[in-house]
């Protein structure tokens, strides 16, 4: 188990909602002759994760480092390979019937594709009111609810017998956020919710779900690969990579003084942010590991350029940085500032 145990969220939250110790998930990809798996995907790989009541905590990566697994699991919509998710101080693997039921009013998830994770055969209005209809609402408190939740999320009563094909994809976008608050959710997962939109509506969905947090006291887990969305909304940010937290922080904290490498990689390959800041380019070389049987030591090994002798030995564990970053936490042997310098960063 990594060390991030005590790193705790902000001192001003008044508890933790969501808690996750050692959580792990593995696919067999290979199997002997009698069918006894002998080889493994690792997509998420010991994950401890404090998430706040009322908090943004943002979760960033290159695509396929795990963040859709991990938004999976901290739903039970997949089961783990091992470890722990507790949500208000419950381990929801022990869930079942209507406990099960409530949870899942609990913690609802918004997906990327608004078109695909919308019944195209259902209007808005049946869309909506089968999370309601499964909690147990009567029709005519569906039909007020679906209502109440469209003029939430600030589209007009009178499209409930449309279809989601009749709608733009910030539009769609707003439907499938109606539908997750209506059953008055404590915490939404937001898997990339604006990337398949325009540019132009990106905002307009970001100010809303702003508004509706602090409207409904909603606590968000908001997985991007946009840097600069993820500037605009978090409180912290968790960086992944190959499965694994590699650095963990209050959002200005990170923004201002990435200590890992592969965050600081990240950052400056961001092309908004590196206008607003004078930082190097940085250009990773060498291969990124497969999540196949991971080798034994530090997966960023082999494209780090600040790798010591250690780090092929040994996996480092997420761990606190100095006093004076509370909060601030990384799994390096070997963190520095960005200003330090370095022979294998490259001016862009």
């Amino acid at each position: 188990m990594s060390s991030a145990a005590s790193i705790p969220p902000p001192s001003n939250a008044d508890r933790t909602l969501l808690r996750t110790r050692a959580l792990a998930k593995s696919y067999p990809v290979a199997r002997d002759v009698i069918g006894r798996p002998t080889s493994y995907l690792n997509a998420v790989r010991g994950v401890d994760l404090d998430i706040a009541l009322g908090e943004t905590v943002a979760l960033v990566g290159e695509s396929g480092c795990g963040k859709s697994t991990l938004a999976r699991l901290l739903l039970r919509l997949i089961e783990p390979s091992a470890g722990t998710v507790e949500f208000d101080g419950v381990d929801i693997a022990t869930l079942g019937g209507r406990a099960l039921r409530r949870f899942r009013k609990d913690a609802q998830i918004v997906f990327q594709d608004p078109f695909g994770s919308l019944d195209p055969r259902f209007t808005v209005e049946a869309i909506i009111a089968e999370g309601l209809r499964n909690q147990g609402l009567g029709g005519q408190a569906r039909r007020i609810r679906t209502r109440e939740v469209l003029d939430l999320v600030e589209l007009p009563a009178d499209i409930v017998e449309r279809y989601p094909h009749e709608f733009s994809g910030g539009q769609r976008q707003r439907i499938s956020i109606a539908r997750a608050i209506a059953v008055e959710p404590r915490m939404l997962v937001l898997d990339e919710p604006v990337s398949a939109l325009d540019v132009s509506v990106q905002s307009k969905v970001l100010n809303l779900l702003i508004d509706l947090q602090r409207q409904l006291e909603l606590t968000y887990l908001f997985i991007s690969h946009d840097m600069s969305v993820v500037r605009h909304v978090a409180d912290r940010v968790a960086v992944m990579y190959l499965g694994k937290v590699v650095e963990l922080a209050p959002a200005a904290e990170l923004f201002a003084n990435p200590r890992h490498p592969y965050t600081q990689a990240l950052l400056s390959s961001a092309p908004a942010l590196h206008q607003q800041r004078s930082v190097r380019r940085i250009k990773l070389t060498g291969d990124v590991p497969t999540p196949v049987d991971v080798p034994p030591g530090c997966s960023f090994a082999s494209r780090c350029f600040r790798v010591i002798d250690r780090c092929t030995r040994e996996g480092p564990e997420l761990a606190p940085l100095a006093a004076t970053a509370p909060g601030h936490a990384a799994a390096c042997f070997n963190p520095a500032p960005t200003t330090d310098p370095s022979p294998a960063a490259e001016e862009g």
